[in-house]
């Protein structure tokens, strides 16, 4: 069966996450995203732990779904059409790992994927002895990610090991400001437990497939949500057996049970470009290294975004692609393409009024934005929607790259588009 999973979430216990990250809330904003199987996010929080104990119950091989009595409550906030979806959930942790390494400071965020709370706990017993696990969902650690993979492997060898957001400057295992330059400086001979790798928001898999390093090694994206509604802004898409052995096999081969990835536009990820936030300075590659990536305005050196990152470390041209490589699909998240219809903003009454609407009359939001026709959509007298989903579709958009933790902007419309399309569009 098709599955759409989405593995690296956080819970209301990681810094800087909404309240509403609690697991009742990720059971109905998951069916109304028409995400299948989610990542529950920081079981190594003793707090979220228990939450997750309580709440969730055991279903197909490894996977979990939410009790009865709780999934009931969050039906009657749904409409009919979402009560039979399928909801699963798979235990899940990013881990930040700070620790100093061949004389440099490497600060390194790494995911953990287990079958059951047994790893869960055992990965946790072990961890408890190193750091503080009460204080974030998301631990910071002072622990070689070489370690944490052996800790992972020892625990449970089920358990899956995959880098996150490997190219975000700050934290990541390729960042330009504390990573290393390939997996093999930095997990050494554990280097062939790293089956997969995760593109962040700021790349996308034709970055990486740039890198022969890479090669063999499944590229995953996923959201990193800190409030429901970004849940699925990017997923997996997965056509395998619904149990924990078979997407984790299916991941680990990157065969054709992996059907690819749904992605953010790589350009609206806060580290695409170079920059400098503070002097409004967002700079190409080739802009950076004529400047000697120094910032032109206050002479401080720029932070290295991921796109300048890629370019350094990889052995192939911007255009390789490989001879069979899996789907990408490119997504504007459903509640801003509504918006910008609207000419108003995402939280507006009457964008999530009319959110809410779609979904009654149509389906999920992924089936909205990759299956629903538009002449479905303008059948229901939407015709400024229709145009923007087949814009969004086309990959027909404007955008402005992001750039030292400032998020890119993407638009539907170019500037002045909609106001030279106003009159044909009233016509239709």
């Amino acid at each position: 069966m098709e599955l759409i999973v989405d593995l690296h979430i956080h819970s209301h216990y990681s810094r800087a996450t909404s309240p509403e990250m609690n697991i009742a809330s990720l059971y109905r904003w998951g069916k109304m995203k028409g995400i299948n199987v989610i990542g529950t996010g920081d079981f190594t929080h003793p707090k979220w732990f228990s939450e997750l104990s309580e709440k969730l119950e055991p279903a197909e091989n490894g996977l979990f779904k939410l009790k009865s009595k709780y999934a009931k409550e969050e039906d009657k906030k749904l409409s009919a059409n979402f009560k039979k979806k399928l909801i699963r959930f798979i235990l899940t942790v990013e881990i930040s790992n700070i620790y100093s390494k061949n004389g440099k400071v490497r600060r390194v965020h790494n995911l953990i994927i287990v079958p059951n709370f047994e790893a869960a706990s055992e990965v946790n017993f072990k961890l408890t002895q190193i750091g503080n696990l009460h204080s974030d969902g998301r631990p910071i650690l002072g622990l070689d990610s070489k370690e944490l993979l052996r800790i992972s492997l020892e625990a449970d060898d089920r358990n899956l090991f995959i880098p996150a957001h490997i190219w975000t400057p700050w934290f990541s295992i390729f960042g330009s400001k504390s990573g290393f330059d390939s997996i093999e400086e930095a997990f050494e001979e554990l280097s062939p437990h790293i089956y997969a790798i995760e593109s962040g928001l700021s790349s996308d898999p034709f970055m990486n497939w740039r890198l022969t390093q890479l090669t063999g090694r499944t590229i995953v994206s996923n959201s990193d949500a800190h409030s429901p509604p970004k849940l699925g802004r990017e997923a997996n898409l997965l056509n395998c057996e619904l149990s924990y052995d078979s997407i984790i096999d299916a991941i680990k081969k990157g065969d054709s049970r992996f059907l690819g990835t749904i992605e953010f536009f790589p350009e609206e990820g806060k580290y695409h470009f170079d920059g400098h936030a503070k002097c409004d300075v967002s700079l190409t590659p080739t802009e950076s290294k004529k400047l000697k990536n120094i910032c032109p305005k206050c002479g401080r050196p720029l932070v290295i975004g991921v796109m300048h990152r890629v370019d350094d470390l990889a052995d192939r041209p911007e255009s390789f692609k490989p001879k069979n490589h899996k789907s990408v699909e490119y997504i504007v998240p459903l509640n801003e393409i509504v918006a910008e219809t609207f000419s108003m903003r995402t939280q507006s009454k009457k964008v999530k009024e009319e959110y809410e609407r779609l979904l009654f009359e149509f389906d999920d939001e992924f089936s909205f934005l990759r299956k629903i026709t538009e002449s479905d959509i303008k059948a229901s007298g939407r015709i400024d929607l229709s145009f923007a989903i087949k814009k969004m579709r086309e990959g027909d958009i404007y955008i402005k790259p992001g750039y030292d933790g400032v998020y890119g902007i993407v638009k539907i419309f170019k500037p002045g588009e909609r106001t030279q399309n106003a009159g044909q569009l009233s016509f239709i």
